[in-house]
């Protein structure tokens, strides 16, 4: 059904649009009584993993950004995910960049965005973080304001822990979007060190019962992947997520994919150099720290290939987009 009717009638519409469309719609017939446990009932699928001192409900995650300003993590949580990442959050609300700023690729399985962290910011997002269902994990994604300079970034990111504290489960640190100038100088080792250090210095201040993972680009080398597994394993971070979209646009089918402009590549298109990063990590730290893939994640055999690969968790969008809620339950079962 979802391919044949909600899809074509989703992307019908642009891309931004059709977002916001699918989510209101599916709060709304949510709101109806009992089918909301109707759908739990259908796409629920439970398989316990204990990982970073959590218990997640199955291995398979939404990926930040698809419900950035936590609206819709409830409604999405009915859908089978284990956990939800919600964010990118910054401590002030921003718009993002200017549309048409969302491109799909069908030709290719993949999404281009250039969004820019636009979100509401963090009071808002914390006033709807207050009532959680019980049972779902949620994660939160943490950046700067795009106003904010690179030497004052650490402010911005402790803004974000002081204040999600109390609700998600765990923090990743986004410094790997393409989307905000200057963001990806922040991978490199020395100030990535002292950002990471702070961060995970305020969470045990404020009891150090909240994981800290870092989410990475796909489009580092194996130097800067030593890099990254040391900072990990001096500061004690809890994991990695492997990985954010890509500003490759080698072997694209879509024509003139030039003129969509600049942004980040997700999908089918990053599966393979997702892929190599976790297992390189995976190898390269021993599996001393919890690994969690995203990128390509369309079929059960990309997530098996993930886990093969060295990665404990899974996280989907572009997939999610392309294939339906109904990849959840699947994907859920075939790593159970």
């Amino acid at each position: 059904m979802y391919k044949a009717i909600i899809r074509p009638l989703l992307f019908s519409f642009p891309p931004e649009t059709s977002h916001h469309l699918a989510l209101k719609s599916m709060r709304f017939f949510m709101g109806i009584p009992g089918i909301r446990s109707l759908v739990k009932g259908l796409y629920k699928h439970e398989s316990p993993v204990e990982l970073m001192g959590l218990t997640f409900p199955n291995r398979v995650g939404l990926a930040a950004g698809f419900d950035k300003n936590a609206e819709y993590y409830k409604e999405l949580g009915a859908l089978g995910f284990g956990f939800v990442e919600i964010g990118t959050v910054t401590p002030q609300a921003q718009p993002g960049n200017p549309q048409p700023r969302l491109f799909r690729l069908p030709a290719d399985g993949g999404l281009i965005n250039r969004m820019g962290f636009n979100n509401d910011g963090l009071e808002a997002v914390v006033a709807r973080l207050k009532n959680r269902p019980d049972g779902l994990i949620v994660g939160g994604n943490i950046g700067k304001n795009k106003v904010t300079p690179n030497e004052d970034a650490v402010s911005d990111y402790l803004k974000g822990v002081d204040a999600l504290y109390p609700y998600v489960d765990y923090f990743t640190v986004n410094v790997s979007s393409p989307n905000t100038p200057g963001l990806r100088e922040l991978q490199e080792k020395a100030p990535l060190t002292n950002l990471l250090k702070q961060v995970r210095d305020r969470v045990n201040e404020l009891g150090g019962t909240r994981p800290v993972l870092l989410k990475i680009a796909p489009d580092m080398g194996e130097g800067q992947l030593d890099d990254i597994a040391d900072i990990v394993l001096e500061l004690k971070l809890d994991g990695v997520i492997a990985t954010n979209t890509t500003i490759d646009r080698e072997g694209l089918k879509t024509p003139d994919v030039a003129s969509f402009g600049a942004g980040g590549l997700s999908g089918a298109p990053v599966k393979v150099a997702s892929t190599n990063v976790v297992r390189y990590l995976a190898q390269r730290a021993e599996k001393r720290f919890a690994i969690i893939a995203s990128g390509g994640i369309f079929t059960t055999e990309d997530a098996r290939e993930k886990i093969a690969a060295g990665a404990d968790l899974v996280q989907v969008y572009t997939g999610f987009i392309y294939e339906g809620p109904g990849m959840v339950k699947r994907i859920a079962k075939s790593l159970s």
